[in-house]
């Protein structure tokens, strides 16, 4: 038998001591992931601990923010953790605190030649990775959220638009029965992304061309964080929510990783409503967060770990799409406190079956909008 192992290693980025060494595992709470306690090894009859070789080893390099984020980073770190727990896979992550740790971290763990699999997160790592990954053309690598096209990496992306299109029709139709949700009567709704970059847009745009596509008449605002840390930032989120709120938005959503929790603050503060992302962040103001569009990279996370760790089979050199027919992503109501009326609720769920269906196909620019609206009619 093989042991689950519960060895966690922070990576931390200090050039005088290179990068390694234990560090603590995470802070435990509802909104992060917590490193199991350590097990002891399994005894065969003879009384050895031949269990104490793991399945494999695997590096998990986090994006800016890590972990606890109530996102994206947090939800890689759960499918690492998963991969851990069920099939006795080794990991160490690394948290980089700038963009411009990536290539040094990336490079210190591929020339370790101590990984099975290392797994990248994000758009801002496909450039080191392009540079890396043709230096090191025997490590696999999977990169969760971009495409590098090279033999010895697995590509994951997701159809963001086609999640964020159904809680913008939900919140389309919400405003179609304002008064009964307790809405302001302005027909408004805001957006505010991370970053203006094709990913962060393909939420937005999904997002608007949902609630237009019920709600011919509602206004969708949208702005982003931007600066230095755009996904770090949860005062700007929260004074870009506050000013759209001023300007009649009633329900924001936010695509915008740690700097949305600023968007649930203002929605606490002026008593409006919001929509999480990633992960279902209900919880964190369920008085206030209707909904949460859900993107999976958790499982994509665990898949590429299984596939490449424990079946000796990776998919390298191949792109992965994960949408509403691969269940990559969908949208919760869990653990919200506000009651959405089922016949609501029944629509958005047809809505996800046309998509699945390809009779919907969810623009991904905000410029494809007024064109898929007028090839598409809703037939509410």
């Amino acid at each position: 038998m093989k042991k689950t192992l519960a060895f966690v290693l922070s990576l931390v980025l200090l050039a005088a001591i290179g990068f390694g060494g234990c560090g603590a595992a995470p802070d435990t709470s509802p909104a992060q992931p917590a490193a199991p306690a350590a097990q002891e090894p399994a005894q065969t009859p003879d009384g050895d601990a031949s269990a104490d070789q793991p399945a494999g080893r695997v590096a998990v390099v986090l994006g800016v923010g890590g972990l606890g984020d109530q996102g994206f980073n947090d939800l890689v770190y759960a499918g690492a953790l998963r991969a851990q727990q069920e099939l006795g896979v080794e990991f160490d992550y690394a948290e980089p605190t700038q963009i411009a740790d990536f290539e040094i971290i990336i490079r210190d763990l591929a020339s370790s030649g101590s990984y099975d699999l290392i797994v990248n997160v994000g758009f801002n790592q496909i450039d080191p990775l392009i540079r890396i990954a043709s230096e090191f053309p025997d490590q696999i690598f999977a990169l969760i959220d971009g495409v590098v096209d090279a033999p010895n990496v697995i590509s994951y992306i997701s159809r963001e638009e086609e999640g964020s299109f159904l809680v913008g029709a939900l919140a389309g139709l919400m405003n179609l029965n304002a008064e009964h949700y307790g809405l302001n009567v302005e027909n408004t709704i805001g957006f505010v992304g991370a970053m203006e970059n094709p990913l962060i847009v393909k939420f937005g745009a999904g997002f608007a061309a949902g609630a237009r596509f019920v709600n011919p008449d509602i206004q969708v605002l949208a702005d982003f964080v931007g600066g230095a840390s755009p996904f770090s930032d949860p005062t700007t989120a929260q004074e870009i929510a506050i000013a759209q709120n001023t300007r009649g938005a009633n329900i924001v959503y936010h695509a915008a990783g740690g700097s949305g929790i600023g968007v649930f603050q203002a929605a606490a503060e002026r008593d409006f409503f919001a929509i999480g992302v990633n992960q279902n962040q209900n919880m964190i103001e369920p008085d206030h967060i209707i909904a949460s569009m859900l993107k999976r990279v958790d499982t994509a996370t665990f898949n590429a770990i299984q596939a490449t760790v424990v079946d000796g089979n990776p998919p390298a050199g191949s792109t992965i799409v994960l949408g509403l027919a691969e269940e990559g992503v969908g949208f919760t109501l869990e653990f919200s406190n506000i009651q959405i009326d089922a016949s609501d609720v029944a629509i958005v769920n047809s809505l996800r079956d046309q998509i699945i269906a390809g009779a919907l196909v969810v623009p991904e620019t905000f410029a494809e909008v007024d064109a898929f609206l007028a090839a598409n009619q809703f037939q509410g």
